[in-house]
């Protein structure tokens, strides 16, 4: 496992996501939130969250227009996580109201899944 695989928020990540079969990002129309990794340079980061409250909790100031969006597990799983990986995208996962939380590569999301039963 990665460097988050003892991290709480991102093992409440995946212990809720696997639970609610659901992970939630913030989508206005078309375009799905994404940004500049704190931790990385010239990195993109895509957030998603656990749950539509905490999702929510985001909607305002720069990003008022954006609503929670709910993505199914496995069409994440299947889907999104190798398109983000191919693009060189990072998920930042459960990030607090300031923005803080971490910022882990898609094989790091698909390997903590897999030990979760």
């Amino acid at each position: 496992m990665g460097e988050y695989s003892h991290d709480p928020v991102f093992q409440n990540f995946i212990a809720e996501a696997k639970t609610h079969g659901v992970v939630w990002t913030l989508a206005n129309g078309e375009d799905l939130l994404v940004v500049e990794s704190v931790d990385f340079e010239d990195t993109d980061v895509m957030p998603f969250w656990s749950s539509q409250e905490a999702a929510l909790v985001h909607c305002s100031d720069e990003w008022s227009d954006y609503k929670p969006e709910a993505i199914p597990l496995d069409v994440f799983c299947e889907g999104w996580l190798q398109e983000m990986y191919d693009d060189g995208v990072l998920i930042g996962t459960n990030w607090d109201e300031s923005l803080n939380g971490p910022e882990v590569e898609p094989r790091e999301i698909l390997e903590a899944l897999a030990l979760v039963q």
